[in-house]
């Protein structure tokens, strides 16, 4: 019986399951490396070893023992920042893959930055801070962006309108900054792409490339993609003639190459390039949906130095994922997700947290809740399911949490971030604002919540408008939403008791999640009788 090639794959995350699951399909013994071991993709390996990825030389001495006891023939990852770990490691052994420097080439902003300058492809000019108040004078206008030269997933990423802010954002990118470094750099306006690729031998075979749905300045959140772009053939080709410059320039002639660009006033410019597959479920769930090609397979062929295969597509679908994310406290519950996971053109649900995770609104990619992914050959209809599935998790927060509450006390239009759910012009501020208190004081009563139905005093204004909140939340679903998690009728009325502008505000700062909590808090008020209610 012929001996299994074996590889290693770094991490044993979610990202790294389809890496997982194909190697082992294509007859490969795998061994997943990863700090956490709990991971959950470490079942669908045949070996796991607990290694710091961010530790070389004990990947590098990882490899050397495999290749000893029984063999290695290569070494990958997809969706984590460790390519230059693997580039280091399978150098170190003769493996094939990029070269150590052209990893480092895709992994630090300021060497790939660099890189595009010399090279002449358009990305934005930048300037390098390597420590605190050492910003000086910008080469550039405002807005600029700040983020760390070393990390992903946008953390310590955001936009900088003015020099008030400049010092708070180099602070706050410096913690994400393993090596000390910030880049400042041009902001960019327009649309945003995703592109994954493989190249082999200098040949770059685009597997994907997907429109980025950005939210919530001045930070980068994405808060889905879709798959492919549904922008036109002419604006496709620039935008990936551009890539392949910022490849080109990189050195990345052997691995996976996954971009970021805009479309600028202009033209096409690249954000970044790394050396590696997608991190945001692009590589491993909707390419593959949408196309049937299996890009985590070519990745693999080359890492054992082999051409890739199978990358032609075998059909033309659309593929949606779309994120679902909560106002901060402490999770009570989540519902919804079964009920999700059954709706039409649904593929997959995935939750980052549980009854009792701490949540924030997210201010970069690893802090959202988790994601909905659907497929279908009708692009609406891909679109809408997966939008549709995100909107029914529904996450309701503990009560007397101190962040909830220091969120919910915002006033609605104060603050820019985290934003409120439903945008209020000045004229809908000022008619909340006139709204009355409302009456509990009937309701104090230690074993009932309610002895009298409470009604929401009358706000048609807001209720009739087409607002919706950060996910497309109309405001009348979010009043259903509110009723089936209380189990109130809450009818609109002015009657005997009513919850008035106290409500409307939680529920217009933080959505029916902002209501919810409103009410929960005042239950427990109201079964804690007088003393507690004032």
């Amino acid at each position: 019986m012929p001996v299994k090639k074996r590889i290693l794959i770094l991490g044993a995350g979610i990202m790294q399951g389809p890496a997982l699951r194909i190697a082992g399909e294509m007859g490969l013994e795998t061994v997943a490396a990863d700090a956490d071991p709990a991971a959950v993709s470490i079942p669908l390996a045949d070996r796991f070893e607990r290694v710091d990825l961010k530790d070389r030389e004990a990947i590098e001495t990882l490899s050397r023992s495999l290749s000893a006891q029984g063999g290695l023939a290569g070494i990958m990852t997809a969706g984590t920042d460790f390519s230059s770990t693997v580039a280091w490691a399978a150098g170190k052994l003769g493996l094939p893959g990029l070269d150590y420097e052209t990893a480092l080439n895709a992994s630090d902003k300021e060497r790939m930055r660099r890189c595009f300058k010399a090279s002449g492809v358009p990305s934005p000019e930048f300037i390098i801070i390597k420590g605190f108040g050492e910003t000086g004078n910008l080469p550039f206008s405002w807005p600029v962006v700040v983020k760390p030269v070393d990390n992903m997933g946008s953390r310590g990423c955001r936009r900088v309108d003015n020099e008030t802010e400049l010092d708070l954002a180099v602070k706050a990118a410096l913690r994400f900054s393993r090596s000390g470094r910030v880049i400042i750099e041009e902001y960019m306006e327009g649309p945003e792409f995703s592109i994954d690729a493989l190249v082999y031998k200098g040949e770059i075979s685009i597997c994907g490339i997907a429109d980025r749905h950005i939210f919530f300045p001045p930070y980068f959140i994405e808060m889905g993609h879709t798959m492919p772009s549904s922008y036109d053939p002419a604006v496709i080709r620039a935008l990936l003639e551009t890539f392949s410059l910022g490849v080109e320039a990189l050195g990345i002639r052997d691995g996976a190459a996954k971009g970021d660009l805009k479309l600028t006033p202009r033209g096409p410019m690249i954000g970044e390039i790394a050396g590696r597959l997608s991190g945001g479920y692009m590589s491993g769930w909707t390419y593959p949906y949408s196309s049937g090609v299996l890009p985590t397979r070519g990745a693999i062929e080359i890492a054992l130095g082999e051409k890739p295969t199978h990358l032609k597509s075998k059909w033309n679908w659309t593929s949606a994922e779309r994120a679902f994310i909560s106002i901060p406290g402490k999770v009570r519950a989540i519902s919804g997700i079964e009920r999700a996971k059954v709706m039409p053109w649904v593929r997959d649900v995935f939750t980052r947290i549980k009854p009792g995770s701490l949540v924030s609104f997210p201010e970069n990619n690893v802090t959202k809740c988790g994601n909905v992914i659907s497929a279908a050959a009708d692009r609406n209809d891909a679109v809408n399911s997966a939008e549709k599935a995100a909107r029914s998790i529904l996450i309701r927060l503990e009560t007397g949490n101190a962040e909830t509450d220091d969120f919910l006390a915002i006033m609605p239009g104060s603050t820019g971030f985290p934003p409120d759910a439903f945008s209020l012009d000045p004229k809908l501020l000022s008619l909340l604002a006139s709204l009355p208190e409302g009456d509990i004081k009937n309701c104090r009563n230690q074993d009932i919540a309610f002895p009298i139905p409470p009604s929401l005093f009358p706000f048609p204004e807001f209720t009739e408008s087409a607002l919706t909140d950060y996910v497309g939340r109309s405001v009348g679903e979010c009043l259903d939403v509110l009723r089936a998690l209380t189990s109130l009728e809450l009818p609109l009325g002015d009657g005997e008791l009513f919850l008035g502008r106290s409500f409307w505000q939680a529920f217009i700062r933080g959505g029916y999640q902002g209501a919810v909590y409103y009410l929960d808090s005042l239950v427990l008020g109201i079964k804690a009788g007088p003393a507690n209610n004032g």
